[in-house]
């Protein structure tokens, strides 16, 4: 499943420079999931729409740092556990209960992120 960021963030910013799916944002900025990978054209997301890799999205939250679920592989094929959660100082960043996915779809996504 993926990651996601609690209200017990502080907005210190360590998780981000973590990601190799470049999934985790600052509150207020703007995603895509072309961001740091190199999926390009149509993509189906975890809800089963198609979305433009290019398209400009709204932030997930604007006040702080979250977690694009289509994009967390939960470091699989990168790392051992979760970056995010391993430097995190407050212990914010968690499973996420509403995205659940199997190691082999986790890196199923990593590979259809990382051509």
């Amino acid at each position: 499943m993926a990651i996601k960021i609690t209200d017990e963030c502080i907005n210190c910013g360590a998780c981000e420079p973590e990601c190799p799916n470049n999934a985790i944002y600052e509150g207020g900025v703007e995603w895509s999931l072309s961001d740091g990978t190199t999926v390009k054209g149509g993509v189906t997301l975890l809800d089963g729409s198609i979305m433009d890799a290019e398209q400009r999205n709204p932030p997930i939250s604007n006040d702080m740092y979250y977690i694009v679920p289509e994009k967390c592989t939960e470091c699989q094929g990168f790392h051992e556990e979760p970056q995010c959660a391993a430097v995190c100082p407050v212990d914010c960043c968690i499973p996420d209960e509403m995205y659940q996915e199997t190691v082999d779809q986790l890196l199923a996504k990593k590979d259809k992120l990382h051509i």
